[in-house]
């Protein structure tokens, strides 16, 4: 079923110059590499550190991204906070960039009941002037918005979508039989691991960070399952899932993230400065990574 919001979007590293404001050359260089594979960005959700990047440095970000897009690519910009109304405010100020929608963690520094949660998207919904898209995201929020919350949410006219990110199969296989036949609701898949076999069960897409530094194998890996080579698919998935391995195995998420940059920063894309209260790795560490990349000879 062709739906607005499907295919597959990288959640964007958020590239930084030395004194911490965003290198927006970088930014265009990285739409672009994302452009030449059909790939779309998801602007400051966690990969890009948007818990840290301060408002003005936010939206200077998020006109670089709708200024650097190309035809077929859409602008995902990720809202997190806890300062609901500066949301709802960041939302609309996105929205008159060009923005094609926002895509939303829960408030998180109190847990919230379903109701609370429910209340929360609700308010997003009614007031961005952009299409809303929940994300769910356990890992930095703490939080698994229930399925029946989410269901509820879907049918208002101004929710998009479902980026979901908590690693429970039966969950997301849940989600998809839910949500796969609406026409006007995309499931949107944020584990990696899990890209292809979500694509295979009925995903509308993939959000994987790995994106950043490989988008020719996602490209590869969504025409395949487009093409209905479910063979090919799995390889691509595979290629993928190495490439992984090599910045996230036995590190933090911001260690990852950090890890991540290296990679692109030797691939020319932009620096590995990362933004506090994460950190760089080491040069020792830096060059191990390096090498194991470059071992894999992709």
């Amino acid at each position: 079923m062709k739906k607005k919001f499907q295919g597959v979007v990288v959640p964007m590293i958020t590239p930084l110059c030395s004194d911490l404001s965003i290198d927006t050359q970088a930014v265009a260089r990285i739409m672009q590499s994302f452009a030449a594979n059909q790939i779309s960005p998801l602007v400051l959700g966690t990969t890009g550190e948007s818990a840290s990047v301060g408002p003005k440095e936010s939206l200077r970000f998020m006109q670089a991204a709708v200024d650097s897009k190309s035809e077929g690519q859409m602008v995902y910009a990720g809202l997190v906070g806890n300062d609901v109304k500066a949301l709802i405010s960041l939302a609309n100020e996105y929205a008159a960039m060009g923005v094609d929608a926002v895509v939303a963690t829960l408030p998180a520094y109190y847990i919230l009941t379903p109701e609370q949660m429910k209340a929360f998207y609700l308010r997003l919904a009614d007031e961005a002037k952009a299409p809303v898209f929940m994300y769910n995201i356990k890992a930095t929020t703490q939080m698994s918005i229930p399925l029946d919350v989410v269901e509820a949410l879907s049918h208002h006219e101004n929710m998009a979508g479902l980026k979901d990110s908590e690693r429970d199969e039966e969950k997301m296989k849940k989600s998809i039989e839910l949500f796969q036949n609406r026409e006007d609701f995309s499931f949107f898949c944020g584990w990696g691991a899990q890209g292809a076999n979500s694509l295979k069960l009925g995903a509308d897409g993939i959000v994987p960070s790995t994106g950043n530094i490989v988008p020719e194998l996602y490209g590869k890996l969504y025409q395949a399952y487009l093409a209905g080579d479910f063979e090919k698919t799995d390889y691509y998935q595979a290629l993928t899932d190495l490439v992984a391995v090599v910045y996230q195995k036995g590190r933090t998420l911001g260690e990852s993230l950090a890890a991540l940059k290296v990679l692109m920063q030797d691939a020319g894309l932009c620096s590995s400065t990362m933004m506090p209260p994460l950190t760089e790795l080491s040069s020792e560490e830096n060059q191990r990574i390096i090498e194991q990349f470059k071992a894999l000879s992709l």
